[in-house]
This record gives C-alpha cells, structure tokens and sequence, in this order.
C-alpha cells in the first residue's frame, strides 16, 4: 500500500541522512526525485568504483534519478519549476550552502508556499560548532553514543553508520509531522534537525538516567539492569538473552540450565544487577558445555527470552526472516537483479510498495524533465551544455 503515493519529494542530499530519510518516505509511496550532478552524482555512487557502489544502493531505493546542474542559472530554473509541484525537500549541507546554491528555505518556499523544507546540518544552524563538517562518528562521539560502545586505546571503531541512520529517521518524522500539520494550515514548514540532536535524543534512556541521578551510565549499566548477555556456546556460535525484570524469566533460566541454586544464590533483580558480573562469568561456563543448537530447545522449552546471533550473511537463512519475507528483488536494465530489503511497515496487514532499484546516475532525467514539459530539443540543447 502506497500511503503517501499523492507525495513528490525532491532528494537533493548526498551521502546518508537526507538520501535515507528521502527513501524512507519513497517505500512509503512517495514519488522521490533524487537530483544529482551530471557526470559524477552523489559521491557515495563511487564508494567501490564506478557509480552503483553497494554504499548508494542502500540509501537510494525506489527513487528516480535527475541528472541537472542547478549551480548554473539555467539548472536553477528548472530545479525551480521542479519544486514548484512538489511536496518536500530535503538536503544535507553545512550552513549556508543552501544559500549559495540557491535552494535555501526562503527561495523555495517563495517558489511554492505548500512546500514542506527539511535541512539536516551536523551540528544546528548556529553555534561554535556549526560551520565544521560532520560525518557519522562525528555525531556518534560528540553525543555520547560512542562513549557507551567503545573503551581503550584502539583507534578502529566497529559497526556501522549509527548517527547518520537515525538523524535520516528523525528528519522523515519530522516530515511526516509537518505534511500532516499542512493538512489543515495548507501552508508548509521548514524542518530542521542535526546529527547531534537526532543521536542524543535517540540516547534518550542513558541521557535521562544522568539527568534524574547525577550518575553516568557505563558501558555494562543497560546489560545489568536489563540482564542482557551475550554467550558463547561449545560450538563457538553465540545466544543473546535478556531476562528484562519479571522474576518469571529468571525462574526459567535457572530451569533451563539446571541450576536451581541461582535462585537462592541471586534472589531479586537488585542483586542480579549489582552482581551482573559475577552471573555473566558463572552463564560464559554453563552455555559453554552444550552446542548452541541444543541450547535454543532448551530455553525455548522454558519460555525463556533469547535468540540466536545471526551475521549480516546469515540474516536471510533465518526461519522468521524468511517468513517475514523481508527480502526483495527487482531488476535493473543495466545491473541486472537488484537485491534489497522490504519496509518494516504495514498498513492494513499490507507492506507492499513500489520496489525500484536504486537508480543509475541521470536514469530518469528524460522522464522528469518531460514531465515538466520541457521538449526533446530543449533536453538535446541542456544535454550538449553538461547541464543535465
């Protein structure tokens, strides 16, 4: 179901945030027009050689792809006609860039008043940080993100992008709030957000602990008061448990691995947080002595809350990933079959959407263009100038 399929958005962002927070919006039906520079597009196009790195195709799905030079005057105009039926803008520029590009909120807001505006800076509009440039462990290390996942000397830092995926995430709510809002108003709004503020508010339970007791969260605090752990079993492969609070799931753990005397030895969830160390060392021996195969009956057989840890090459082999059917695949007419994942979303017990590929750089200029009523010739003239 295509909920937002009355929707055009213009993608004028590079890199993560604006490009995912426009996708997310695009596999809720919205018609996304990713507008790129002619030769050489967004710059995560050529992450691994050539422009269809695996890096763009994550961030750019179900979108059509408008080759156009819009810092030339010419390119402008037409960027301008573009926006003058759309619904929403998005873009990811330090401040101030807008403006010297010609595409800041009060030039297109002048072009078309219903237009709803998203900015996304690194760190705000203003400030003695705002003017530097800002990229995903920029955001994860200032917030205090990283500081809950990464301790010692070692300089390499593990995962993937965390600040730039959630301040996409933040800015597509912030979108969703203000189309809703010009609904009644029939007036759009500028949104705006950074990758600081999205990623500290996404810290929400850590910051909130700090606030309400003066205390820092460390990087075991959420596994004790959770009781989360993370255990090695005989066979080398790994099982993820999260008893939470209900004494109930405790109850059943002891049971599953035959160790009634944990009752006794941890009787209440204030000792099994102070003692959170002392559990995970006694779980690392017991889960050690039985293959994780067997374990997953067991624990199954006594409710208890756990999973098996999958890697990202193993997701799609899982019994509910597969029954989630999560995976699609559409095809390109150059790069053949193009694999990505489905949206998390339902409306209606129903998730289908269109499913484009990622396009290829300029793919759709011809299409958008002529939409605008731009002729064959006109199109020949701006193609002979490098303009799209």
């Amino acid at each position: 179901m295509n909920v937002l399929h009355s929707i055009r958005v213009i993608d004028l962002g590079n890199f993560i945030t604006a490009p995912y927070a426009a996708m997310l919006l695009a596999e809720l039906g919205a018609d996304v027009v990713k507008v790129e520079r002619p030769g050489t597009g967004d710059p995560f196009r050529s992450f691994e050689g050539g422009l269809y790195s695996p890096h763009f195709q994550s961030y750019n799905r179900h979108k059509r792809s408008l080759a156009l030079d819009y810092s030339k005057p010419e390119g402008l105009e037409i960027l301008h006609k573009l926006v003058s039926n759309a619904d929403v803008v998005i873009l990811n520029n330090r401040p101030g860039v807008s403006e010297k590009l010609g595409v800041d909120y009060d030039r297109l807001h002048g072009v078309n008043q219903r237009l709803v505006y998203c900015s996304i800076t690194g760190f705000g509009f203003d400030g003695p940080y705002a003017s530097r440039p800002a990229y995903d462990n920029v955001g994860q290390t200032l917030s205090g993100w990283l500081s809950l996942f990464h301790d010692g000397s070692d300089p390499r830092v593990a995962g993937p992008a965390v600040s730039d995926a959630l301040t996409g995430l933040f800015a597509c709510l912030g979108i969703l709030a203000a189309l809703f809002d010009r609904e009644k108003s029939g007036v759009g709004r500028r949104v705006d957000t950074s990758m600081l503020e999205a990623t500290m508010a996404f810290g929400a339970e850590p910051i909130g602990q700090y606030l309400a007791t003066g205390q820092a969260p460390t990087q075991y605090s959420r596994g004790a008061t959770s009781q989360a752990y993370l255990l090695e079993c005989r066979d080398g492969k790994r099982i993820g448990l999260q008893l939470s609070s209900p004494n109930k799931f405790w109850e059943s753990l002891a049971k599953a691995i035959e160790r009634p005397d944990f009752l006794q030895k941890y009787p209440d969830r204030r000792a099994r947080i102070s003692r959170y160390e002392d559990i995970a060392k006694e779980l690392a021996g017991i889960f050690r002595k039985r293959n994780r195969d067997e374990w997953m009956q067991v624990l199954e057989a006594n409710d208890v809350p756990f999973a098996p840890e999958r890697r990202v090459n193993e997701l799609f082999d899982d019994p509910q990933v597969r029954h989630l059917n999560l995976l699609f695949k559409s095809l390109h007419g150059v790069h053949g079959e193009v694999r990505g994942m489905r949206r998390p979303l339902r409306f209606d017990g129903e998730r289908e959407a269109q499913l484009r590929p990622p396009p290829d750089l300029g793919e759709h200029t011809d299409e958008v263009l002529q939409e605008l009523g731009i002729s064959v010739d006109r199109r020949k003239d701006l193609r002979g100038r490098a303009l799209i």
